[in-house]
């Protein structure tokens, strides 16, 4: 008996404790309201944030592409004979000039042949000036002296030809550049297509890229480029279309085109990738930092900063972008020139929120630099 009234008396307890908590969550819920709520839009306490201002800024028509670099000139230096090197007259990474002498073959039965023909030139000399003064005195014929002369003539053109087979030992540089690394000594035995070494003219580069065919109404040659070299980061590099290829890639359809680079220094190297931005045209546009703009699916937003009751309240406002150059994006539709918006920490603020311009009264750094 005893039992039962005691749990009795402990669910009326608990009946009561659970009344005096409504009651208490319904007194401080009243409260809330009549502060005017602590997480509503336009109450409690502003964001601060940032200010960035949509400034009109040029932006730049591209069509950009990938390349590759290669020299103006460029060999690789062979042999058309397979024959042993007896002297070496070069260094890695030589700057020549052309006709300069790079590598000697072995040539001693050239050497031979030369020797050869100049005893055979002697000889026919000797005998064009007996037979030629005989002539003359009229005691031997005419036809006898002119016989004499073409031996002469002969024996010339062998010399001729065996001084020529002989500076074919003698590899020099096609024309002016600069020679690549080499393996080569006095006494490598090379063949034919061997590389003994290469050579590069990179005082300009050129470099060779595929564009569109629906590009060709506004390329042209002469047109200006600016190039990218992964190596170099952001550091562009200037020049000027060429030439374009005469045919269309039935494949691609697109077309060749070459542009030449200045080179100096040889920092661009033949087989770089080359990224090529070729400009179609500027116009001035609305921009904000890219900071300042929210992707969501297919769209953008920014919170643009308004005028309201309480102060100034950050408005969601959907744009269409458009390029992004230099950190800035081009707002095509949605905010005007001279808009204010919220220049960063977007993923804290609410639509309506309060918010307060950090700075206030002295100009916004993220607006600094937004004009050209």
């Amino acid at each position: 008996m005893i039992k039962r009234h005691f749990f009795i008396a402990a669910a009326a307890g608990l009946l009561v404790l659970m009344v005096l908590a409504v009651l208490l969550r319904m007194a401080f819920a009243g409260d809330d309201k009549a502060g005017g709520g602590r997480g509503g839009p336009g109450a409690g306490r502003s964001q601060a944030v940032s200010e960035a201002v949509a400034t009109p800024r040029q932006f730049t028509d591209e069509i950009r592409v990938l390349g590759v670099a290669r020299g103006r000139r460029s060999v690789n230096i062979t042999s058309s004979t397979s024959q042993l090197i007896t002297r070496v007259f070069f260094t890695d990474g030589q700057r020549v000039a052309a006709g300069t002498p790079l590598v000697e073959l072995q040539a001693r039965e050239e050497d031979a042949g030369i020797i050869e023909a100049r005893a055979r030139v002697d000889q026919a000399e000797r005998q064009y000036d007996r037979y030629r003064t005989l002539a003359d005195r009229g005691i031997a014929p005419r036809v006898t002296a002119e016989e004499a002369e073409t031996a002469l003539s002969s024996a010339r053109a062998s010399l001729t030809a065996a001084q020529a087979r002989r500076g074919d030992r003698l590899i020099r540089a096609p024309f002016a550049g600069v020679l690549g690394l080499s393996s080569v000594t006095a006494g490598t035995f090379i063949s034919p297509g061997s590389v003994i070494t290469t050579l590069d003219d990179i005082d300009v580069i050129r470099v060779d890229f595929p564009v569109p065919e629906r590009y060709l109404g506004v390329l042209r040659t002469g047109a200006p480029i600016t190039a990218r070299v992964d190596a170099y980061g952001a550091e562009t590099f200037s020049g000027r279309i060429a030439l374009i290829d005469t045919r269309v890639n039935e494949q691609t359809r697109s077309v060749t085109a070459r542009a030449e680079i200045p080179n100096p220094g040889a920092r661009i190297r033949p087989g770089m990738s080359v990224r090529v931005a070729i400009e179609q045209g500027v116009r001035t546009a609305p921009a904000v930092p890219e900071g300042a703009v929210q992707y969501e699916g297919q769209g953008a937003f920014v919170f643009r900063i308004a005028t309201g009751e309480r102060g100034s309240v950050a408005q969601r406002v959907e744009v269409e972008t458009g390029a992004v150059e230099g950190g800035f994006v081009e707002i095509l539709a949605g905010l005007s020139a001279g808009d204010r918006v919220v220049g960063s920490g977007l993923n804290r603020i609410q639509p309506g929120a309060p918010v307060t311009v950090a700075g206030a009264g002295r100009p916004a750094t993220a607006a600094k630099g937004a004009a050209r």
